[in-house]
């Protein structure tokens, strides 16, 4: 890798800012002065240092957003903001992406990250990853519906989802519910319920696999996920 670029993604600054740090003999490899930004080093195995103090590589981060309504969650949008806009430019050096997808109405649990690999296995439909909404639905979800959704629901072109949990928190003409499924469709939740004659008119995400929103998050911020966090979904 690429001294400046090793530097940049670590929060040093721009490759124009490194070049500066260069010149000012700030930074050194193995205990040798760098005088080329270009220098390929080896983060793993070699000693970089800046300002008297080692720079230590980490090439994933794990960021968990209390997503906003009114946000894209993409790393690039020609109309709206993204979820990668509202991140500190110290993470978007790290190219990250969004785990999977929450509709621009939607708000809640959003894992970001630039391991693909994770984000592989927590999207693998053979991972059976749960994942965990609350709605409010306008019409009425009744007791029937909850074998109803645990069988699966046929929605609008013909697909029968996978068995998911139905919670009622409150029926009526305005109706509150948590449900849990394990798979991921376009519009998935909204369509499951339109299924039944009745329509979403709030969504948000509560948890993903064993980790769940951070009541401290107010919309819009988020955090690294702690080293046991990322062990417990790596174990997944």
């Amino acid at each position: 890798m690429r001294l400046d670029k090793l530097l940049a993604n670590m929060g040093f600054g721009t490759r124009k800012d490194v070049k500066k740090l260069i010149k000012q003999k700030a930074v050194t490899v193995d205990g040798v002065e760098v005088k080329d930004v270009g220098l390929q080093v080896d983060p793993d195995k070699q000693n970089v240092v800046i300002f008297g103090e080692r720079v230590t590589y980490e090439p994933f981060i794990y960021l968990l957003m209390n997503k906003p309504a009114g946000v894209i969650s993409a790393t690039e949008d020609n109309y709206d903001p993204t979820v990668i806009d509202l991140l500190e430019p110290f993470h978007q050096h790290y190219e990250p992406f969004p785990v999977g997808r929450l509709d621009k109405d939607t708000e809640g649990f959003l894992l970001i990250t630039n391991d693909g690999q994770l984000t592989h296995n927590l999207l693998s439909p053979k991972k059976h990853v749960p994942k965990v909404y609350y709605a409010q639905i306008d019409g009425e979800v009744k007791e029937e519906h909850i074998a109803l959704f645990e069988e699966g629901v046929v929605i609008d072109d013909g697909y029968q989802t996978k068995p998911a949990k139905l919670n009622i928190l409150a029926s009526g003409e305005q109706s509150e519910i948590e449900l849990e499924i394990s798979e991921g469709k376009f519009h998935q939740v909204k369509r499951m319920f339109k299924a039944i004659g009745t329509e979403v008119t709030y969504l948000k995400r509560l948890s993903m696999g064993p980790l769940e929103l951070d009541p401290a998050l107010e919309l819009g911020q988020y955090r690294e996920l702690t080293k046991e966090e990322v062990a417990l979904l790596q174990d997944r």
